[in-house]
This record gives structure tokens, sequence and C-alpha cells, in this order.
């Protein structure tokens, strides 16, 4: 065993308003940590062999508000993976590792991955499953870029729209949370298919970079929008054929006023609805009936199958400079805290990173 320091982000307790810094705490204590795994074959209780790894980047996304919080009747043994943090124990998340260790006949010391692992330096992990190794390595492109576009961001915004919603040229998309990690990806991927493409986003600058860099048709500030419902109206005249869904709540209860028929809704997420203390209700759901519209709800744990099939539809528009991509990157597990709590003050512009390790 070798003697180290393991920070490691801790859930102080559950959350039940909206997070703050001090909900999570990073310990800093020295530590024995085990960079070699013993002789024989570790099983744990996913029948797998374990694996150690050191954790370079990690990801910060909406989502992970949603395990802070415990919500009675839901059975995590429904779930292919627990659905709450522990208090007192390190959060978990998407991100970028070396592997130092292994058992398991897919990685073997020195292989690059990128998948869910704990919040901290150093980490044993007991579902090597949910690690996808790193094949591209080769490429010109920055390791970071798994914690992001070329990880479940990506692939999140690949599967949603270019799976989901099978986009046809001259169709009219609508992104909410345009400028946001996915988002920025879903509106550009929409231009390459030859869709027109609003966003909407929440700052000045937001708008304007997505116009001017990630190549948006147009794109409003929905903080500046009395009437939801009369501004997609303004920019959708003729409606919208798919909505990529990111934010949920009356943002969505306008967007089903102006779908057309037969239109689809990638269900991404429901930002605006993770710190209310009583979700906002959707009151035009006829029109998912009227109109024929197909909403697909989804999570990118389901669809690891289709990551090669993304890299090499993405990578080539990447090395190309067809694609554009906006990372936020903080130093320090010590600064993850107000990175991750950053996002629902909308704080970050792209996709928000910690780098624990740049090795």
């Amino acid at each position: 065993m070798t003697l180290v320091r393991n920070k490691q982000v801790i859930l102080r307790n559950y959350v039940t308003t909206f997070p703050k810094d001090s909900d999570l705490y990073v310990t800093s204590t020295t530590a024995s940590v085990k960079f070699k795994l013993p002789a024989h074959t570790i099983i744990t209780t996913s029948k797998e062999p374990a694996v150690i790894v050191k954790n370079l980047y990690l990801s910060c996304d909406p989502y992970q508000r949603l395990f802070m919080e415990k919500i009675p009747g839901v059975d995590e043994s429904t779930y292919s993976q627990r659905v709450y943090y522990t208090p007192g124990s390190p959060i978990y998340g998407y991100g970028v590792a070396e592997v130092l260790d292994s058992h398991h006949p897919n990685f073997k010391a020195g292989d690059l991955v990128w998948g869910t692992t704990n919040w901290e330096q150093y980490s044993l992990i007991t579902t090597p499953k949910s690690l996808i190794k790193i094949q591209h390595t080769d490429t010109d492109v920055p390791l970071s870029y798994y914690a992001g576009i070329l990880g479940t961001t990506g692939l999140t915004a690949y599967v949603g729209f270019y799976e989901f919603c099978s986009p046809k040229k001259g169709e009219n998309v609508f992104v909410s949370a345009a400028a946001g990690a996915v988002g920025q990806l879903v509106g550009q991927i929409a231009k390459l298919m030859g869709c027109y493409v609003v966003g909407s986003a929440g700052t000045k600058q937001k708008i304007d970079l997505l116009k001017s860099k990630f190549g948006f048709d147009d794109a409003f500030n929905y903080k500046e929008e009395s009437d939801l419902d009369v501004a997609l109206k303004r920019y959708f005249p003729e409606g919208i054929d798919i909505y990529f869904d990111n934010v949920g709540g009356k943002m969505l209860d306008a967007v089903f006023l102006n779908m057309s028929v037969h239109g689809r809704i990638a269900g991404c997420g429901m930002i605006s609805q993770y710190n209310l203390d009583q979700p906002e209700g959707v009151t035009n759901l006829m029109h998912l009936v009227y109109k024929r519209i197909r909403f697909h709800g989804f999570t990118v744990r389901d669809h690891y199958h289709l990551h090669p099939k993304f890299l090499d539809f993405i990578l080539p528009y990447i090395q190309q400079g067809k694609i554009a991509y906006i990372e936020d990157i903080v130093e320090g597990l010590e600064n993850a805290p107000a990175a991750l709590f950053g996002l629902f003050k909308g704080h970050n512009i792209g996709k928000q990173v910690v780098a624990v390790d740049h090795e």
C-alpha cells in the first residue's frame, strides 16, 4: 500500500432545497491507498472483476442534483445502478480515468477509459461494465473531450436527436438550454443535417454564442419573454418539427402548442424542475394526441452500444473544424462543488469539467 492524499467530494446530507456548495465537502486526509489488486480475482456484487483507476477529468451534469434527494416511493432495486448518493460517501458521475490495475479482461494498467467513477482522485471500480476503453488516443483531440463531446455529452446529443428524432433536411428544430454542453451539439448536428435551428438560453452572451460560434439560425433569451407561446410562434410560424428538451416546465408546455403534426420530442432533461419544492404541471399534453407527436424520454446509459457508431459520425466533423465545442474547465477537486452547482445558476458556458489530474 502507498500513502497518498486521496481527495474525495462527499455528500453532507440529502438536499431538499436549491443546492449550495456546503452540501458537499472535500476531504483532504492522508490515507493508505491500494494501487494493486490482490493476486486472487476479486468477484464483486456485480460478478465482475474489479478495476483501480486514477481519475483525470470529471463531468458536471445536471442529473447529479437528482441523486442528492431521496424521493419516497422510488425503489432502487428496479434500476441498473444506485439512483441516490449516500451521505458521508463520495458522489459519482461520468469521468475520464487511467487504469492503474485490473483483473478485468477488457482493461489493463495504462489504459485510458471513460464512464462512471467516483468524485475522488483514486477509485476502486466494482462495476467495470460502466467503463469504455478509449481507442482513439492517437487523435489530436484533448483527452478531456471524453468527459464531454466524445463521451456521454456527445452521445446524448447524437442518440436523442439523430437516432430518435430522425431529422430530415429542411425541418424546423428547437433546442432549449441550447448553450449548454448537450444543446450546443444538438444544434450543430441539426445544422449539418440541413435543418433550420433556433435555441433558447438565459443570457445575452449565450445568445450571441449560439448565433456567432455554433451557427444557430436564431436564438432568444427566455428570461426576456413574457409569453413563451408568443415567442415560439415568432420563430416558428410554421411549427416545430423537432424539439430537444433540456428544461421541461413552462417551456415544454409552450412547445406542445407549437409542435407540427407528427413532430418529435427528445426528452433529455428538465433542469428547470430539479430544485422546485413542487414540480410545475404541464397542461397542454392533449396536443400529443391531436398532433400525433412522438415524445421519447431517454437516458444515455441504455445506449453505450452506439458509442463506436457515434465516434465514426462525430470525429471527422471535429477534425475538419465543422463542429465548435467549448469546455469550461476548473482545476482541482476542491473547486468541484462550486462548478457542479454553478450549472443551476447559469455560470457555465459550454461543457463544465473538473480537472483532477492532467497526466
